[in-house]
């Protein structure tokens, strides 16, 4: 959905460097994977094709934190 953001804190050696993908059009969503000692990050259309991908190596991550956008409660009225 529309909003939905990954922030990935990689170690650069001597500091950290963070970085965001953010699912930027309606009807787009991030999807994480970790894959052979790969965390992909990616944002997708609805119909499933990649848009954009950030790889990053496993070990260097210290940090994936995963910040969906509040969606409002249909049923409350």
């Amino acid at each position: 959905m529309k909003g939905d953001r990954v922030e990935i804190v990689v170690d650069a050696g001597d500091t950290t460097r963070t970085y965001e993908v953010v699912a930027s059009r309606a009807g787009r969503r991030v999807e994480t994977a970790v894959r052979r000692g790969v965390v992909e990050v990616s944002e997708v259309t609805r119909s499933g094709s990649v848009v954009r991908t950030a790889r990053f190596m496993a070990t260097r991550v210290l940090a994936l934190v995963e910040q969906p956008v509040p969606r409002e409660d249909s049923s409350e009225q």
